[in-house]
């Protein structure tokens, strides 16, 4: 009989981060689950659901059970991460302990719906830790000393901003802008400008090979294919880099606007730490190329990528894992519990 290890989730809009104390991080698989629609039966989970989305007859559905950070389909995301759980713990008589990652600006109704999945996903006990700590702890910052860090966290589905200090968030912003609403800005701009339709997944690509929210030095192109709006039929054109940073414009404006909000009302020795210490970036959205530079050039505050960006909150969240005695049963929503005591 072998006891049951406890695991640590990144619930992402985007994907789904596994971690299990004493191995790591050991799954990483987008959010998205497969369903036939006239049985109910579940039939793929992460990357094989992936595959189908926008390709699949009428009977399968794929869809992403989260939106915006939030569950979306409560259904779905406890049948997602039971899965999930069981791929990465097989059936043990002891049930695990699981700490979730939620976002910062998670209501207390959106709280309940993420403990209660957990519980009937197969925990035993569930506790959550808003991202931004995670993503600090992740990338390697001592959150306990009393020194402020500034932490960017870019997801799939929110980007949450945070100061932190002794373990606790002292400011934060969370904003439902990140990597989805990039992809929805790339679709929006090479329909109004080329009058082609792309799907989702070229938006991504897009994003991902020549995306930036920073001029390059040296311009980019790619050729990718879509439908073209006036003949129906498919045309292969070419994007280039500097028409991204257009794109992205909207988008890019708001997180820095909550960037700059989060830190006009943040505690003047807290800006000196974090003008010392400098901003550190993560989640995958951080990753789109010159993001850093484009902050430090807004704030002049030196601006960094955390290495390993996009696996920072599953770290933060399985480290946390050792300080299970510490937390609050139920719930490591560190700032609101700052607000009840005080």
């Amino acid at each position: 009989m072998s006891v049951a290890k406890d695991i640590g989730i990144d619930l992402g809009t985007a994907s789904i981060l596994v971690y299990v104390k004493g191995k790591g991080v050991v799954l990483q698989e987008p959010s998205v689950v497969a369903i036939d629609k006239n049985t109910g039966k579940l039939l793929k989970v992460g990357t094989e659901a992936q595959n189908m989305l926008g390709r699949t007859p009428g009977n399968i559905v794929a869809m992403r059970p989260l939106r915006e950070g939030v569950i979306s389909d409560y259904d779905m995301t406890e049948r997602m991460l039971k899965e999930f759980i069981r791929k990465v713990a097989p059936v043990h008589f002891f049930k695990p302990r699981l700490v979730i990652c939620v976002p910062s600006g998670i209501t207390e109704v959106e709280e309940r719906a993420v403990i209660d999945a957990g519980i009937q996903a197969g925990a035993r006990k569930v506790y959550l830790i808003e991202e931004p700590v995670a993503a600090a702890i992740g990338a390697g910052i001592d959150i306990a000393k009393p020194d402020g860090h500034m932490v960017v966290d870019i997801g799939g589905g929110t980007t949450d901003v945070a100061v932190i200090s002794l373990s606790g968030v002292v400011e934060s912003c969370s904003i439902k802008v990140a990597g989805d609403q990039f992809n929805d800005a790339v679709v929006k701009y090479i329909r109004r400008k080329h009058n082609v339709l792309i799907g989702e997944r070229t938006a991504e690509e897009l994003k991902i090979s020549i995306g930036c929210v920073f001029p390059r030095e040296e311009e980019q192109t790619v050729e990718i294919k879509g439908r073209d709006l006036m003949t129906g039929l498919p045309r292969t054109f070419s994007v280039s880099s500097s028409e991204m940073i257009e794109a992205f414009e909207e988008p890019t404006q708001r997180i820095l606007e909550a960037v700059h909000s989060v830190l006009e009302r943040t505690p003047p020795e807290l800006v000196a730490d974090i003008s010392t210490n400098g901003i550190v970036m993560t989640g995958g959205g951080s990753l789109v190329w010159g993001f850093d530079k484009l902050i430090e050039s807004h704030t002049g505050i030196e601006t960094r990528v955390a290495d390993d960006a996009i696996s920072c909150v599953a770290y933060g969240t399985g480290k946390s894992l050792d300080d299970l005695a510490s937390m609050q049963d139920g719930t490591m929503n560190l700032s609101r519990r700052k607000q009840m005591n005080s």
